[in-house]
């Protein structure tokens, strides 16, 4: 009797602060495990390259400034990396690719717990729990998750890229938040929504509907298996990052545009506006900027966010089973 439950159930078994919690931690760590390659990739998508931050070493100032000459748009990513040569740059270099962390663990946690609480309630409502494949209901159900938390997490997205920034002044989230605030408004914690939305809910579509198929297939039987979570939720994120870079480097463009010295750049008012630069300057292919280090980071941000969710679930499902079990026995 013991053992005849599916941990899969949770969504009946468990509460909606279960599911929550379950989802917070693992929200928490996926975006800090792959934080500083996040970083790269922001940095690789920034159009024009700024000044360079006093904190780069003078060692690699005097061996890339040659390179800066004949390269207006080098990446600044190239830069941290050639500072990172020198050994007094080391430290420095690698500390500033963890800059803005603590507003992805603020936003993170509650964001993620929304959102797969509210998977979970979607997926259980549409469906998806029942035996065989449904992609069209899980990835309603990934769709509705994505509106709850990128409603609540953009502004920390915002604060986050900012600060990731090789040129960012700002030491503190609050510092951060309030100086984008009294210069650019509110509006500057959600100009990027609309298109956040329109890459977030395509990307989450996919990789909840593409997560289900692989964990059903590589493991048909539904038990819990770490190395198929891993598996499958590394497949799923590589696959939708990888789709949806085009507008991931619009969304970059909107969040970081306050910062840029550019003013086409600096004022530009929207999705559309932001597609159009893009396409102006660096032609189609300057919509897969930072492909490489956005699928590096979300294949095992993704596997390692289904792996501790997926822990959760099997976990909390335990404890609920072994309850029961104990209080038929006081019963008896």
């Amino acid at each position: 009797m013991a053992d005849d439950y599916d941990y899969e159930s949770l969504g009946n078994n468990a509460t909606l602060t279960q599911d929550a919690m379950a989802g917070a931690l693992a929200g928490i760590a996926e975006h800090c495990a792959m934080y500083p390659v996040d970083s790269i990739k922001t940095r690789m998508q920034v159009i024009q390259t700024v000044a360079r931050p006093q904190v780069f070493s003078t060692v690699a100032a005097a061996v890339t400034a040659g390179h800066h000459q004949h390269h207006p748009h080098r990446h600044l990513h190239s830069a941290a990396i050639s500072d990172a040569s020198s050994y007094k740059g080391v430290k420095t270099a690698s500390r500033n690719l963890w800059r803005g962390v603590n507003s992805v663990v603020m936003g993170a946690g509650p964001a993620h717990a929304v959102h797969f609480a509210t998977y979970e309630a979607c997926k259980e409502a549409f469906g998806g729990n029942a035996g065989g494949h449904h992609p069209l209901t899980t990835a309603a159900a990934g769709a509705c998750a994505t509106l709850a938390h990128d409603s609540l997490m953009n502004p920390f997205d915002v604060i986050k890229q900012r600060m990731q920034l090789g040129d960012s002044a700002y030491r503190t989230v609050r510092e951060c938040a309030r100086h984008v605030y009294a210069k650019e408004g509110l509006v500057a914690f959600y100009i990027s929504l609309p298109t956040t939305l329109t890459m977030s809910v395509p990307f989450q579509s996919i990789q909840f509907a593409t997560y289900e198929y692989f964990r059903k297939v590589i493991n048909p039987a539904g038990d819990y298996d770490p190395k198929t979570h891993a598996i499958a939720g590394g497949l799923a994120g590589a696959i939708a990052s990888a789709v949806t870079t085009p507008l991931d480097v619009v969304k970059t463009l909107l969040q970081t545009r306050g910062q840029n010295s550019d003013p086409r750049i600096r004022n530009a008012s929207g999705l559309m506006d932001a597609v159009h630069i893009i396409k102006e300057r660096y032609g189609v292919r300057g919509f897969f900027r930072g492909f490489k280090p956005r699928v590096l980071t979300v294949m095992p941000s993704a596997a390692i966010s289904w792996s501790v969710y997926e822990y959760f679930k099997w976990f909390i499902s335990s404890n609920n089973n072994s309850s029961t079990i104990e209080d038929n026995l006081l019963k008896l």
